[in-house]
């Protein structure tokens, strides 16, 4: 292959594509950025993201007008755009927990049969081990000669994804040839002169990373919150046994956070995917502790479920119950497999009547059950509950004013599941407050 030019093409404009092709052209590439939705396209190309993410707008609207970014429903016009694509497409869970590739194998082959001369392309989904190679094989059947498939994961956290873009920990590429090495230095000069670490591994390995190190963030996540469950049996307090951990250069500060467990569109489906990979290639211990993991994580929704139950004395029947955040985490929109949400169907299948709030989730709640009674603020969500519970640690709740609150609520029981309040001074306005894991 003849070196990089200073165009590239992204395949699909979700969350992860529509990131990274900003990003690119923020780092100096002309970027063509393809969907088959004209929905997306057309909302995209006015300068709006079809998604929140703090810091993403501003750089996609500063590109448009620059002429750096454009949009396109046509995969022939990406396919003489550029020498290297980039595929972006979703991997979402199947039925049996796998993951469906369906789309990753349809975009990569309808752009490989498009493709007019030698072409990188270089897939970004999160994917079992062995997909890449097995796509790379078809690639090289469809595509011109001199054609290859490269893999580079992404590890962007939602409402960091624009720093974590340019500002990465460190790139991994999965690649077989020389070539393919010396496109993906010059697509990414900037950040490597920047002193970005970069990894040049096997397409296997560079799979492996991606889903090995979600794997390993939602362990730490569910190991921090059995450590609630026993605090819980004996009366400690697994803030400050979270605390005292974090000092521990071994065990690290980030991902201990104790509360109601992890979310979104990323952690959950891909720990149950290479769970299932797991089982598929014989490996009963990962199997095993992959599952463990997933049930801790999903223990603690019915645990506050259960305490929201007591504190309004046994049964939800009736009851009201105001919730504050929607959201999977803070800053951001998104509800896929929402911990909250969760607790909500929850509470509604008992009967219970739901006010929620959230600062940017709300539409997205509404659509995703139509039971929920969206309030615009926290004081709307709280009229009248029987208890509040706080289930995404947005910091706008951390300035609620509990002597405020206390004056529309018809009981003063509040429930956070997420650590993230000052309980004594709650308590001080007269608040009955349980938080999980603390006494």
């Amino acid at each position: 292959m003849e070196s990089a030019s200073s165009r590239l093409t992204v395949i699909g404009i979700g969350y992860l594509g529509l990131t990274h092709a900003v990003c690119m052209a923020e780092i100096g590439h002309d970027v063509l950025a393809h969907d088959i939705d004209a929905g997306k396209i057309a909302k995209a190309e006015s300068g709006e993201s079809p998604f929140y993410e703090p810091g993403l707008e501003p750089l996609l609207r500063k590109h448009l007008e620059l002429g750096r970014l454009r949009f396109t429903t046509s995969i022939e016009e990406v396919a003489e755009f550029a020498q290297v694509h980039f595929v972006c497409v979703g991997t979402p869970q199947g039925t049996d927990g796998s993951a469906d590739l369906s789309y990753l194998w349809t975009a990569t082959q309808e752009l490989a049969r498009h493709l007019t001369g030698p072409s990188l392309v270089v897939g970004k989904s999160t994917v079992p081990p062995g997909t890449a190679r097995q796509l790379a094989e078809r690639v090289g059947e469809l595509a011109p000669a001199g054609s290859e498939l490269a893999w580079n994961p992404e590890f962007l956290r939602e409402g960091f994804a624009v720093a974590d873009s340019l500002r990465p920990d460190r790139l991994v590429f999965g690649v077989e040839s020389d070539g393919a090495t010396e496109l993906l230095r010059a697509v990414f000069e900037p950040l490597l002169t920047a002193g970005v670490p970069a990894l040049f591994l096997d397409l296997e390995t560079a799979e492996l990373v991606k889903i090995s190190a979600n794997a390993f963030l939602a362990m730490k996540i569910s190991f921090i919150n059995a450590m609630a469950q026993v605090c819980e049996a004996v009366g400690a307090d697994v803030a400050m046994l979270a605390q005292a951990l974090r000092y521990d250069e071994r065990i690290g500060a980030r991902f201990l956070a104790p509360g109601l467990g992890f979310g979104g569109g990323c952690l959950p489906k891909d720990l149950r995917a290479f769970r299932h990979t797991a089982e598929q290639l014989g490996v009963g211990s990962v199997v095993d502790l992959l599952g463990t993991v997933d049930s801790i994580n999903l223990s603690r929704r019915a645990k506050v479920t259960e305490l929201a139950r007591n504190a309004v004395g046994g049964s939800l029947d009736g009851k009201r119950v105001a919730v504050l955040g929607v959201s999977f985490k803070p800053d951001t929109d998104d509800i896929r497999d929402s911990p909250s949400l969760d607790v909500c169907d929850r509470l509604i299948s008992e009967g219970a009547v739901v006010s929620v709030h959230d600062p940017v989730a709300l539409p997205n709640a509404a659509i995703a059950n139509p039971a929920l009674r969206c309030a615009h603020s926290v004081c709307d969500a709280a009229d009248g509950a029987d208890v509040v519970l706080l289930l995404t640690e947005w910091s706008d709740y951390q300035a609620i004013d509990p002597a405020m609150l206390a004056k529309v609520v018809h009981r003063r029981f509040l429930v956070d599941a997420r650590c993230a309040l000052d309980a004594g001074s709650w308590r001080a306005a007269g608040w009955i407050v349980t938080v999980l894991g603390r006494p």
